[in-house]
């Protein structure tokens, strides 16, 4: 299990370093038994060690507040290091150094950048996205529920419902004459 002063150290370093801190792998773990046994100390009320609760109940106050602030301090290098692996890669230590959990963050906002790299590429290059229309169609029959396009459960209908549906399942639907448009 940690100790107060082995959270103020990594605090400390975290703070006054541009790189991630290498942190234990059960540094989360250790951190929440940690937390965990000092809300167990201060929640005792016996006169006795009332001192003893007090000054508990502020190393764990304490504790928390520089775990947060550990955090955040650690996201901000995170993602200053997605904007830098954009645009030139990363560097294979600040990887190794981050949490499991980190990692799996870094992925996916990097998963976002590229996806926004892309959008703003299309546009720029004069490509847009087709939007797909929808069509509003009645239903002359009922229809048991069936897999959209999209993967997607849909129905199921009833005669007489009126749905508004992607374009080229009301034209199936329609097609097959279980449907038919409703003009506007």
């Amino acid at each position: 299990m940690i100790t107060y002063n082995e959270l103020y150290e990594a605090s400390r370093k975290e703070r006054y370093s541009e790189q991630l801190q290498n942190l234990p792998k059960d540094f989360i773990s250790s951190v929440s038994e940690y937390l965990k046994e000092k809300r167990s100390m201060s929640s005792k009320e016996d006169d006795a060690f009332s001192d003893i609760i007090t000054k508990t109940k502020k190393q764990l106050e304490s504790a928390t507040l520089l775990f947060r602030e550990l955090i955040i301090r650690r996201r901000k290098k995170i993602l200053n290091l997605v904007l830098i692996a954009a645009e030139t890669g990363i560097s294979r230590q600040d990887f190794d150094n981050m949490l499991d959990f980190e990692k799996e963050l870094f992925n996916e906002l990097m998963k976002c950048v590229d996806f926004s790299d892309k959008k703003l590429s299309q546009t720029l290059n004069g490509e847009q996205d087709k939007k797909k229309k929808n069509e509003l169609i009645l239903f002359k029959d009922s229809v048991a529920e069936f897999v959209g396009l999209d993967g997607g459960k849909m129905g199921a209908f009833e005669k007489g419902d009126i749905v508004n549906i992607p374009e080229e399942i009301a034209k199936i639907l329609v097609d097959d004459g279980k449907a038919e448009y409703v003009k506007e």
